[in-house]
């Protein structure tokens, strides 16, 4: 027989186990979603013109029009790097001009870019300063 003590210490350990397990568990798309894996090394720019801003998280994002009519997804940084850059909700509005320097995501046929860079309207907003590469 198990005294009380012993099995208040097993099911102690057991609620804890399964609390670390479900952290760890719950944050794995989170991690596998927020890296660079997803997007080529070479960054390419993205001029167009803004539909929507979405500054929800996890991370800010744009939607915009391209030249030819694509409609292209632009990540943003996370939402205190996005602050940061100085770049914010109100910085702009849909139907202005961006250019969007990042890295494309590896699947060409999605329309999906990570920015480290965005200019409107002559201003850079710098979210990932230390990746970006100009020619």
């Amino acid at each position: 027989m198990i005294h009380a003590p012993l099995r208040q210490a097993g099911h102690r350990r057991f609620v804890i186990a399964a609390l670390a397990g479900a952290a760890i568990l719950s944050s794995l798309p989170v991690l596998a979603h927020h890296g660079w894996s997803w997007a080529e090394g070479e960054q390419m720019e993205l001029k167009g013109t803004i539909k929507t801003i979405s500054m929800a998280p996890p991370h800010p994002m744009l939607m915009v029009t391209a030249a030819d009519g694509k409609e292209w997804q632009v990540d943003l940084g996370n939402p205190s790097q996005t602050q940061r850059s100085g770049f914010t909700g109100d910085t702009a509005k849909p139907g202005e001009a961006i250019t969007a320097l990042g890295n494309r995501h590896l699947d060409k046929s999605k329309a999906h870019m990570k920015a480290v860079r965005i200019v409107i309207a002559g201003k850079n907003y710098d979210m990932y300063p230390e990746r970006i590469r100009t020619n």
